[in-house]
């Protein structure tokens, strides 16, 4: 029998408090706010349950070191909620602070089938002389895909890190749910060729991986080849351009 929509929210809540090294937060909130006024948020855990609980159009006041997850983020969004910290709280985060530059920074998270891979990479990563920014999962405990992915491809579309990689079972799901967000080319790769190609023909700018299907030498192989490879110019930038073009026409509507 598939978990419960309770059951699986429970699930997400531990595995971002374990990201923020607390217990899980009570996230539960009462009748949303009249528009405009402040609606305290007592917990560091923002969750759906607690965004839906909002008024649309509501002004959120955010704890200091607040986590939001990716769909309550999404769903402040959909509902025209703000979202902002407290008076001298520092700003709610989505992943863990960064130092370098966004150019030699990579974004990296999986769900439970790809964390050992995930770990592999990171120390590969490193050796590359690439800063590591891990948006998670921290352990084997059953995650959803979307969440990871949609956490990197953020830090990717926002410029906090040039390039994401995510990990799942075959990465698929993860590629579908990161060319969701605006500006992301995600591109699934499984060999030398289509890491190049993905690169050089389409400007990818986060790599999918599927832990189940591909060994771990593969995908360090992988991912250094899809790093060291520039994007092609002449055609190539005028298709992709064509592809960013689609994009721009749906985000008008």
């Amino acid at each position: 029998m598939p978990p419960t929509e309770a059951e699986v929210s429970a699930l997400v809540r531990q595995v971002l408090s374990r990201l923020m090294e607390t217990s899980p937060a009570s996230a539960g909130a009462a009748a949303g706010p009249r528009k405009g006024a402040p609606s305290p948020a007592t917990g560091r855990l923002i969750d759906e349950a607690f965004m839906r609980a909002q008024a649309p159009g509501a002004i959120v006041a955010l704890p200091a070191g607040a986590l939001v997850t990716p769909l309550a983020r999404q769903i402040a969004l959909e509902r025209h909620i703000t979202l902002e910290p407290a008076a001298g709280s520092p700003r709610a985060v989505d992943a863990p602070a960064t130092s370098g530059p966004p150019q030699r920074r990579v974004a990296i998270g999986a769900d439970h089938g790809g964390f050992a891979l995930k770990e592999t990479l990171k120390p590969h990563l490193q050796s590359l002389g690439y800063e590591v920014v891990d948006c998670g999962t921290h352990s084997t405990a059953a995650v959803d895909y979307p969440d990871i992915a949609y956490a990197v491809a953020r830090l990717v579309a926002d410029g906090k890190c040039a390039n994401g990689i995510i990990v799942d079972g075959a990465g698929i799901g993860s590629c579908m749910a990161a060319n969701k967000v605006p500006g992301i080319r995600a591109a699934l790769c499984y060999d030398h060729a289509t890491a190049v190609n993905s690169r050089e023909h389409n400007h990818a700018n986060v790599l999918t991986l599927g832990a189940g299907l591909i060994a771990a030498n593969l995908a360090k192989q992988i991912v250094t080849d899809w790093l060291a490879t520039p994007f092609g110019p002449d055609r190539h930038a005028r298709r992709v351009e064509k592809i960013m073009a689609i994009e721009r026409r749906f985000l008008k509507k």
